[in-house]
């Protein structure tokens, strides 16, 4: 574990200097082509920092805060868009725009976020969950891959909140949620769109969708156009998310990760394509209630037969769930230690 945080520090430092140089150098390269071969060395070499990790949180946030989101925030940048375009102020806020899941909030009044102690059930759950992992010999496996699903939903919830609170305090900016409660979604569009993981379709959209539904409209109409647009850009997450599964197991990848997004992305379009019907619109009317539990049970179900079984195979769900406990078994031997002396 030394040796982990050591080769972590030695990453977060090399980032920090690789942001640095397209900060001020490749901004002042003219927006194109020119810019982007600029980055692109920044970007391989995000590419390879997750090999340095064997552990599945260091490993698994490198490869998702830069092989992933910097990355494609960085190609974006080239062409003077995305999250990165204006560009920041100042390198602080460059480096934090484009390592981590976040951006300035734009419209305080449109946020529609739960009480605060919501959180704090959160909490309470997650740490209830890490007591149950101590008799998980006497569940069935069905029980279990409930509790891994929640496990890594939990902790993602976690994870992008100290980042935002980390950021907020370095920046002294308010920045938008990076979910919002996608247990209340009601429809895969709302789910994928509105509710997980706010800035990867905020970087797909521009990065993926609109080129590509751009591409389509001149060879096919608007509705084929629009189906292309959002099957490229599932193709795409399910192909990053295979890339950073291969990061943290070392795994060649079976395809089940990517078919989980392709189905999830046919899914959705056809669900916007269903909805811009105006007999839909006018006789189809499904109770908020009704609509959240086949919207989740939909995810659930899916995750559970595609995305998570190749977690599961390569022990990477019980490996998450023994470096969670790490800290808790740390601090008992100490407490242990000095009730002794």
């Amino acid at each position: 574990m030394d040796e982990e945080l050591k080769n972590f520090i030695k990453v977060w430092v090399s980032a920090t200097i690789l942001i640095s140089y397209c900060y001020y150098i490749s901004a002042r390269i003219k927006a194109g082509v020119f810019r982007l071969l600029s980055v692109l060395p920044v970007c391989v070499l995000f590419l390879v920092f997750p090999l340095f990790f064997s552990s599945v949180h260091f490993s698994g946030s490198i490869a998702f805060f830069l092989s992933w989101l910097a990355n494609f925030k960085l190609i974006l940048f080239s062409f003077d868009q995305g999250p990165l375009s204006p560009l920041p102020l100042t390198i602080s806020r460059f480096i934090c725009f484009t390592c981590f899941p976040i951006k300035p909030l734009q419209n305080p009044k449109s946020q529609d976020q739960l009480p605060k102690w919501v959180f704090a059930i959160k909490v309470a759950m997650f740490g209830a969950l890490l007591h149950m992992y101590e008799y998980k010999q006497y569940m069935s496996p069905s029980v279990l891959l409930v509790l891994y699903s929640l496990h890594i939903y939990l902790e993602l919830e976690f994870a992008l909140m100290l980042v935002k609170v980390l950021v907020f305090i370095t920046l002294g900016c308010d920045l938008e949620p990076q979910s919002n409660e996608p247990y209340l979604a009601t429809s895969l569009q709302d789910f994928w769109g509105h509710r997980w993981n706010l800035m990867v379709p905020a970087i797909l959209r521009p990065a993926v969708y609109t080129p590509v539904q751009r591409l389509a409209k001149r060879i096919m109409n608007s509705d084929q156009a629009l189906f292309l647009g959002v099957f490229a850009t599932f193709l795409v997450s399910g192909a990053v998310h295979e890339l950073i599964f291969f990061y943290i197991a070392r795994d060649m990848p079976t395809g089940e990760v990517t078919w989980f997004f392709v189905l999830h992305g046919v899914c959705t379009a056809a669900e916007v394509a269903v909805k811009k019907q105006k007999f839909v619109r006018r006789w189809w009317r499904v109770s908020p209630m009704v609509s959240r539990l086949l919207t989740v049970g939909f995810v659930v179900v899916t995750s559970g037969w595609l995305f998570l079984p190749p977690l599961i195979r390569s022990g990477m769900v019980v490996r998450l769930a023994n470096e969670a406990l790490m800290p808790i078994d740390f601090f008992n031997r100490e407490l242990f230690y000095y009730a002794e002396s």
